[in-house]
């Protein structure tokens, strides 16, 4: 089967489930966010080990479930400063070679998916069913638009290297054209929905620039996770789009820098949630 077409024929109707889930507002779209948060965190511990850089996979699991439980957590805090002193505690007395990168790796591999995850069932629940709805809507569609954009970008008109020694196949003009996705793709989110959305085109341009910005470095990132692990996918999980990671990863950084975006904007008056 076209490899084009293969994606797509799983594109579609895991995009419609995703979108579905994200609009009814209960624990069913946290559950979903953080079993594709833990499956992430597993693919990433496998790339890690394939780099050399071996990580204990259990404790990363466990900080991840507690980020991502973080809102729902009594004593929230107190319980991650006890992982905390547990998990350096054991791998201090840890004498195996591989001790040192289990601490180090441990934590990246705990922390950097989760927290990306965790923004995005924040940003879910900002003010109304509908507004979260709207928000979550628009991060999810400028990540798309803007991956989209600047993959046929690339494709037709790409000339100079973004990051040769990371990912040789992106290019500076495939990531401007990221910007005409992202920004479309927020076009999309606001004048397509019944209701009106809490973001608009104006107070939206500071976000298509972060989102344009830090969902190629999501990218970038596991890039070069996986170049030195020395694979083309995170897995083969999902059909066509190899892993969770690969599926996701631009929107990890992507959505804890709109969390910050609409923290400062609810402080400053331009945005009502």
């Amino acid at each position: 089967m076209n490899e084009l077409l293969k994606r797509v024929l799983f594109a579609v109707p895991a995009g419609i489930f995703f979108l579905s889930v994200m609009w009814y507002e209960s624990w069913t779209f946290d559950l979903t966010i953080i079993a594709i948060g833990l499956f992430t965190q597993f693919e990433m511990v496998k790339l890690l080990k394939k780099a050399g850089t071996p990580t204990d996979l259990i404790f990363s699991l466990v900080i991840g479930l507690y980020i991502m439980l973080f809102p729902y957590l009594p004593f929230a805090f107190e319980t991650g400063l006890g992982l905390f002193l547990i998990f350096v505690a054991v791998q201090t007395f840890n004498t195996k070679p591989a001790a040192f990168n289990n601490l180090t790796s441990g934590f990246f591999a705990g922390i950097y998916a989760p927290l990306g995850f965790l923004c995005l069932m924040l940003i879910r629940g900002f003010g109304t069913n509908e507004q979260g709805f709207a928000l979550a809507l628009s991060l999810v569609l400028m990540i798309w638009g803007g991956d989209v954009f600047a993959y046929f970008g690339g494709k037709n008109f790409g000339k100079t290297p973004l990051a040769p020694e990371i990912s040789p196949k992106k290019t500076v003009e495939g990531f401007l054209f990221g910007f005409v996705g992202c920004t479309v793709g927020l076009a999309v989110s606001i004048y397509a929905l019944p209701f009106v959305s809490p973001i608009t085109m104006l107070n939206g341009l500071p976000l298509i620039f972060l989102i344009g910005i830090f969902g190629p470095i999501g990218d970038l990132i596991e890039s070069k996770i996986k170049r030195k692990a020395e694979v083309k996918d995170s897995s083969n999980l999902l059909p066509g789009h190899g892993g969770f990671f690969d599926r996701f990863d631009a929107l990890i950084p992507a959505s804890c820098a709109m969390y910050i975006y609409l923290i400062f904007m609810q402080e400053f008056g331009y945005v009502t949630l």
